[in-house]
């Protein structure tokens, strides 16, 4: 028990450390969503008006409803920047020492979604402490609240990019797929644009974010920080959780069998 112990504590300081000493990872997954909330949204809240939709009661400004598919942003882009870094450790880094020692490799990979989801985290509620000081404030409790839910979220998130990375053969192939994926889950979600808004231009493309996963992600999100509840939406990611956490340690499972072999 205290090797398992010892060794997740191990890798979760890995990663922490890492983010620490790449101060430039950390601004770099600030950018994005800063972007949205300061520059682009100014030019959409003018063209989009909102309706009153759950979990809000009132009339909102754009900036406010795009606060969780932020959040959402920087968790999702995390994740896939991890999968990367776990492309490297594989091949020549710790993990690939790690994933051929005696400790269950389901345990390797789910500490790694844990530290990567903690780094993401951070980097999520500084983003929503900007957005405090700019004028986008939730109650105190709402904070609170949605530690846990980034911290589940974006373990859904992580086992879906590592799955992707067991699966990719070339490192040269990675930045394809992943922008081939991230750009579509985000797009094609509830981040940017109500679902209303989406099925008033197109059944079809409200169809695709219907079904998106993201869109519960950020869903989920959005209701923790109004302090609304959701269950089926709960329920919908515990089926995502156990479905990418499942894909994740069957495709390194195989990732493995075949490097053997």
């Amino acid at each position: 028990m205290k090797k398992l112990y010892y060794c997740a504590i191990g890798i979760i300081y890995k990663e922490v450390l890492r983010f620490i000493k790449q101060k430039a990872r950390f601004f770099s997954a600030l950018v994005r969503p800063l972007l949205w909330l300061f520059i682009f949204s100014l030019g959409f809240k003018t063209a989009l008006g909102l309706a009153i939709i759950p979990p809000y009661e009132t009339y909102i400004t754009y900036e406010t409803y795009i606060v969780p598919g932020l959040i959402g942003m920087i968790m999702l882009f995390n994740g896939m920047q991890s999968s990367l870094s776990m492309l490297f450790d594989r091949e020549m880094g710790s993990m690939k020492i790690l994933l051929s020692s005696h400790i269950s490799r389901n345990y390797l990979l789910f500490c790694k979604m844990l530290a990567t989801a903690l780094v993401s985290s951070i980097q999520a509620m500084t983003f929503l402490i900007i957005a405090y000081f700019y004028g986008i404030q939730m109650e105190l409790i709402a904070y609170i609240l949605v530690i846990p839910v980034m911290l589940f979220t974006s373990i859904i998130l992580n086992a879906f990019a590592l799955f992707i990375s067991s699966v990719i053969k070339q490192l040269e192939n990675f930045a394809s797929v992943m922008n081939f994926v991230i750009f579509p889950m985000f797009f094609l979600s509830s981040a940017l644009y109500p679902l209303w808004k989406i099925k008033d231009s197109s059944i079809f493309l409200y169809t695709i974010s219907s079904y998106n996963p993201f869109t519960y992600i950020v869903e989920f999100i959005r209701f923790t920080l109004y302090l609304k509840f959701e269950f089926n939406t709960l329920l919908t990611l515990v089926f995502l959780f156990i479905i990418s956490l499942t894909c994740a340690f069957i495709g390194y499972k195989n990732k493995c069998l075949s490097s053997k072999n």
